[in-house]
């Protein structure tokens, strides 16, 4: 784990590119983290946190539904200090690695790959013989941070490399676009996969909210 400097630097990386990749407003600062005020149908709000001491207060004054927390820190301390009205969410780590510009390797045959750019964001598509997405993700740069966001891989194009190569190629793509470090928050699924890619656990990330009706 890393100091509370370096953690509070990770979080603080991680919202502005994760806002770039969702098309969302600039993070606020908080007193305890940051605001994102998202807009989405379920998720209006995101609280992220950098440590849980705050999250008892925050659950007692947050009231309105599509409010996500997402804190840093201990799961047992954050859920401990949540009412029965959030919905807590499976554990998620926030994760970050170095970059390189080496190549992104080959892909598997059948398979073609291609990478298109908005600006500071990066989309990498893995496309089937059919023409169907098999793989895809995306990375937005902020300075020397990139974010990594969405990588997914369609079940029945599973266990054939493409999730690494995805990683990779966005990866290839972020430092060439000046990005010297990365971040992601994984899911416990994708963690081993992380893991073997170089990427480290900066901190372990719980996530509530509070449900929207209908």
């Amino acid at each position: 784990m890393r100091s509370k400097h370096g953690l509070e630097q990770c979080v603080q990386d991680w919202v502005r590119g994760w806002s770039l990749c969702r098309g969302a407003p600039s993070p606020v600062a908080e007193p305890d983290g940051y605001r994102i005020d998202v807009g989405a149908p379920g998720h209006r709000i995101r609280f992220v946190l950098t440590g849980p001491a705050s999250t008892g207060h925050r659950a007692a004054t947050l009231t309105a539904p599509g409010t996500w927390l997402k804190v840093c820190g201990d799961r047992a301390e954050v859920v401990s200090a949540l009412s029965a009205a959030w919905r807590v969410e499976a554990p998620e780590y926030l994760m970050s690695a170095a970059l390189s510009s080496d190549d992104a390797g080959s892909i598997e045959p059948g398979y073609s790959a291609g990478i298109t750019s908005d600006g500071d964001v990066h989309d990498v598509v893995v496309l089937a013989e059919d023409g169907t997405v098999a793989a895809s993700g995306r990375v937005a740069v902020a300075g020397q941070a990139a974010v990594v966001d969405q990588v997914a891989t369609h079940a029945e194009h599973r266990r054939r490399g493409l999730g690494r190569y995805v990683m990779r190629a966005l990866g290839v793509a972020a430092a060439e676009s000046g990005a010297t470090r990365s971040m992601l928050v994984a899911t416990a699924e994708g963690l081993a996969l992380y893991r073997t890619l170089g990427w480290a656990v900066e901190s372990e990330i719980t996530a509530a909210h509070l449900p929207e009706q209908g």
